[in-house]
C-alpha cells in the first residue's frame, strides 16, 4: 500500500481508505445502503488493515449513528489504535428531530463531536469533516467551533466534503485571516463517470494544498458493469431503487464497455480498472472504497496493484471526457490564437 500526505498536515494516509457507510442497519435511505453487523464489518476492516489501509471513514448520520458505533466496536475488537487505524467522521446532516439537530451551527457541532466520540470509544477524531455546506450558518461561526475543537484536542485535523471551488477559497481566506486551524482535505465525488472536479475544484485544492479524498469512485457500483444492460444482475442491487450518485446511462454505458475491454486485457475486473484509473490521477490523495462482502473488499483492494498502460489510460480518458461547462469550452477557440503559423 502506498501512502500520501493529507494536504498541508503531517498526517500520512493510505491511498485506499475504507468507507463505513454500509455498517449498521438504519432506516430510510440507510436501510438500502447499510446492513452489515459487527462481525461482518470486523471481517472487512481486518482485511483492509492487512493490506495497509490506515483510514476508515464514517459519519454521525450513517444508519442513524449505528455506523459510528460499529466502527468503534470493531477497532476495539481488533485492537487497532490510532497508529494503525485513523478515524474520520462528519457533521452536518440531521441526527434528531430538534431544530438544532442539523447543520453547521456551533451548538450542533459541539454536541455532535461529543456523541461521535462516545460511539467511537476514542478521545479524539483524527479527521473531522463538514459533510456539506450550510447556507444558514456563517462560515466564520463554523470554523471557530472547529478551531476550538482542535485546541481542546478532540479533533486532530479538519476536512470538508462536497465543497465547491468557491467555498474552498472562502474557507481558506477566513482561516488565513484568523490564523485558525486549516482545512486539510475536501472529500469529493469523482470517477470515470463524473469528472466535474477537474475544472475548478481540483485546481483550487492544488493551489491551497488541500487533499482530495474521493467518495464513490465506482459511481454507486455502476462502473462495476453489473447495472449495464445485458450484464448478469442488471437492475439488481440498491441502484435499482436509488439512483445515487445520479448516473446517465447514455453517457456511462460506453465507459463501462471500455472498462470491460481493458479489464479483459489485464485479467482484471471493470471495478479494479476504474479504481486504478482514479488512483493514477494526480488530483487524488486517497480513494474511499466501500464493500458489503469479503469478495468485494478483496477485489477493490487489489486495484492498488493494478497498472494501466499509457494507451489504456488514454482510451479511458477519451471515452469519459466530460463536456466542458461555460466558460471552459471557450478556451478551445481562444487557444487557436496562440498557435503560430
Amino acid at each position: 500500500m502506498e501512502y500520501s500526505t493529507l494536504g498541508r498536515s503531517g498526517l500520512r494516509v493510505s491511498r485506499l481508505s475504507l468507507g463505513a457507510m454500509t455498517f449498521g442497519a438504519g432506516s430510510g435511505i440507510w436501510g438500502q445502503i447499510g446492513g452489515l453487523d459487527r462481525a461482518q464489518a470486523a471481517s472487512l476492516v481486518a482485511m483492509a488493515v492487512d493490506q495497509g489501509v490506515n483510514l476508515i471513514d464514517t459519519a454521525d448520520a450513517y444508519s442513524q449513528g449505528v455506523s459510528e458505533e460499529i466502527v468503534g466496536q470493531v477497532i476495539a475488537d481488533l485492537g487497532l489504535d490510532e497508529t494503525r487505524m485513523l478515524v474520520a467522521t462528519k457533521v452536518r446532516l440531521r441526527t434528531g428531530p430538534g431544530q438544532n439537530d442539523v447543520g453547521l451551527g456551533r451548538s450542533h457541532i459541539m454536541r455532535s463531536v461529543e456523541t461521535s466520540l462516545k460511539r467511537l470509544g476514542r478521545d479524539h477524531v483524527d479527521l473531522f469533516q463538514l459533510h456539506d455546506r450550510d447556507a444558514l450558518v456563517p462560515m466564520q461561526e463554523t470554523l471557530r467551533a472547529l478551531d476550538d475543537l482542535v485546541t481542546q484536542g478532540k479533533v486532530r485535523h479538519i476536512g470538508v466534503c462536497n465543497f465547491s471551488a468557491g467555498d474552498l477559497e472562502r474557507v481558506q481566506g477566513i482561516t488565513a485571516q484568523t490564523h485558525g486551524a486549516a482545512v486539510t482535505s475536501n472529500q469529493v465525488y469523482y470517477s470515470l463517470a463524473a469528472r466535474d472536479i477537474e475544472c475548478e475544484i481540483a485546481p483550487v485544492a492544488r493551489a491551497n494544498d488541500v487533499a482530495l479524498i474521493v467518495w464513490s469512485p465506482l459511481s454507486g457500483g455502476y462502473l462495476t458493469g453489473k447495472y449495464t444492460p445485458g450484464a448478469d444482475g442488471a437492475e439488481k442491487g440498491r441502484r435499482a431503487n436509488l439512483n445515487f450518485p445520479p448516473i446517465d446511462p447514455a453517457r456511462a454505458d460506453p465507459i463501462v464497455l471500455e472498462l470491460r475491454q481493458v479489464a479483459a486485457e489485464l485479467g482484471a475486473t471493470p471495478a479494479q480498472v476504474a479504481l486504478a484509473w482514479t488512483l493514477g490521477r494526480s488530483e487524488v490523495t486517497s480513494i474511499t472504497i466501500g464493500a458489503r462482502s469479503p469478495d468485494q473488499i478483496a477485489n477493490n483492494l487489489a486495484a492498488a496493484q493494478l497498472l494501466l498502460s499509457i494507451e489504456q489510460r488514454e482510451r479511458l480518458d477519451c471515452v469519459s471526457e466530460p463536456e466542458k461547462a461555460y466558460p471552459y469550452w471557450m478556451q478551445q477557440f481562444h487557444d487557436r490564437d496562440r498557435v503560430l503559423p
